[in-house]
């Protein structure tokens, strides 16, 4: 009894088939598959050798074909591009084997099935980009003739929020053109609009395109039926014309726990990306905003969290280049939650006046709450510095009272006291100043916790591109 092979071709040129698959066409009696592929492997065919077209979608004649040859004890080679065990024929030929066995076909048990793998297009088309497959992977097919639309809307869905990056097939056709529109949509409910996208058409033949664009930018027209797509995670880049996805094999080095907790950081903020409502937020307030959700568990922080356009790279900025010396918190539980590895690397110093003795001595005598007393005295000697609230609203007050007076001229501030008392009205005292940078827990949400993690954001910002929060630990 004959055999039959099925072959994946690759993209199309000889040197990109495998030894195995070019043996094989060698020694076959006959080849079945659609013609266009036919071209590809005539030069290395034996004399003799039968052609045998069923023509586009006769998948399944085709294989029917492959079985009457190998019946007539024909070694058949069952030609698809790419890997044919990737939306090729090599599912379809042992699944035929199965329902001819089923049907009492007895001949079909000794038909021996080869399966010879090749070069998929993704896989091609990923070598042309760069390397953007270089992490967990998945391949959705945008064809809906044998899959119900529902099924493969509920897989982008998947792939999009799981991160993974994804390859797409059958992107576009005359008869479907609205398929990737509602990809593209779906991958932006859960993806930032920056995240790259590379799309080559014709991957290794003579009419090549290749293209690296981001996946807000992405226009489907530009794509055919012959193009493949690959969408980037969240970790994905592009350098020097490259589309780069990382495997993790440059992660900063350090030792013991300080590794650990990072690591286990960066994990959690990349969780927190991915589930952010709104993507496309600039740098530096989303870099705020991870820090707070990461610290309070609360994606509630997403409404409620506002900073002025710029004011964390802008306090950075002023760490960065030794204008900005000193933080100045109400409570001493916000110094205590700042990085003591970031103050030491910047040369920062974080105060808290709350134990000073001058400070009841005021409060007794002024009538006031300590905390307000402590920020008079921090007004006297830091005038300039990074003020950070996280429990005491009055404290705020008085530091918005110090500046009308002329007092104070802040760094920057940041408002996250939490309560049901004045809470709000100190934090609505805060925003008419327009020259001081501001960031601001708004509603009676806010605490010492969230002060402090709000300065790391700050004392790191130099981290967020990189997404590197935990190396101050």
């Amino acid at each position: 009894m004959g055999k039959i092979i099925v072959a994946g071709l690759g993209p199309g040129s000889q040197e990109d088939m495998t030894p195995a698959v070019l043996e094989a066409v060698r020694s076959a009696d006959a080849i079945v598959g659609y013609k266009y592929y036919f071209q590809f492997v005539q030069p290395v065919m034996k004399a003799g050798c039968m052609c045998i077209d069923t023509g586009m979608k006769k998948e399944r004649e085709r294989a029917e074909q492959a079985f009457l040859l190998a019946e007539e004890n024909k070694t058949v080679v069952v030609i698809s591009s790419g890997d044919a065990g990737i939306y090729g024929m090599t599912p379809l030929i042992f699944e035929m084997k199965r329902e001819r066995m089923q049907a009492g076909l007895t001949s079909a048990a000794d038909i021996e099935i080869v399966s010879l793998p090749g070069i998929s297009a993704f896989q091609k088309a990923a070598s042309l980009l760069g390397a953007p497959i270089g992490h967990d992977l998945c391949v959705i097919s945008l064809s809906d003739l044998m899959t119900p639309w529902e099924a493969i809307e509920r897989r982008i869905r998947a792939a999009a929020s799981g991160d993974f990056v994804t390859a797409v097939y059958n992107p576009k056709s005359h008869g479907r053109y609205w398929q990737l529109y509602r990809l593209q949509e779906l991958f932006l409910q859960v993806r930032s609009s920056d995240t790259p996208v590379g799309f080559v058409r014709q991957a290794g033949r003579e009419e090549q395109e290749v293209k690296i664009t981001t996946l807000g930018a992405f226009d489907p027209e530009d794509v055919d039926m012959f193009t493949v797509i690959l969408i980037g995670n969240s970790q994905s880049y592009v350098t020097e014309g490259k589309f780069i996805t990382p495997r993790g094999y440059y992660r900063e080095q350090t030792s013991g726990s300080v590794k650990i907790g990072q690591n286990i950081m960066i994990e959690s903020f990349r969780t927190i990306m991915g589930e952010l409502k709104k993507k496309d937020w600039p740098l530096d307030h989303k870099w705020a905003l991870l820090h707070a959700i990461h610290t309070s568990a609360d994606f509630d922080m997403e409404n409620i969290l506002y900073t002025d356009e710029g004011a964390v790279e802008n306090l950075y900025n002023k760490v960065a280049n030794g204008v900005l010396k000193t933080i100045v918190t109400d409570v001493t539980m916000v110094t205590s939650g700042i990085r003591k590895g970031a103050l030491t690397r910047l040369g920062i110093e974080a105060k808290c006046y709350l134990f000073d003795p001058r400070v009841a001595e005021m409060a007794d005598a002024e009538g006031i709450t300590r905390t307000q007393a402590g920020i008079r005295l921090a007004v006297e000697e830091h005038p300039d510095a990074l003020f950070a609230f996280g429990n005491a609203p009055t404290a705020l007050m008085e530091l918005c009272h110090l500046i009308r007076k002329g007092k104070a001229r802040p760094a920057g501030i940041i408002a996250a006291p939490v309560g049901f008392v004045h809470v709000r009205e100190s934090k609505y005292m805060v925003k008419p100043f327009k020259d001081i940078p501001k960031i601001i827990v708004e509603g009676r949400k806010g605490g010492s916790n969230l002060a402090a993690t709000l300065c790391n954001a700050i004392l790191t910002f130099d981290d967020a591109a990189q997404l590197k929060p935990g190396r101050d630990l």
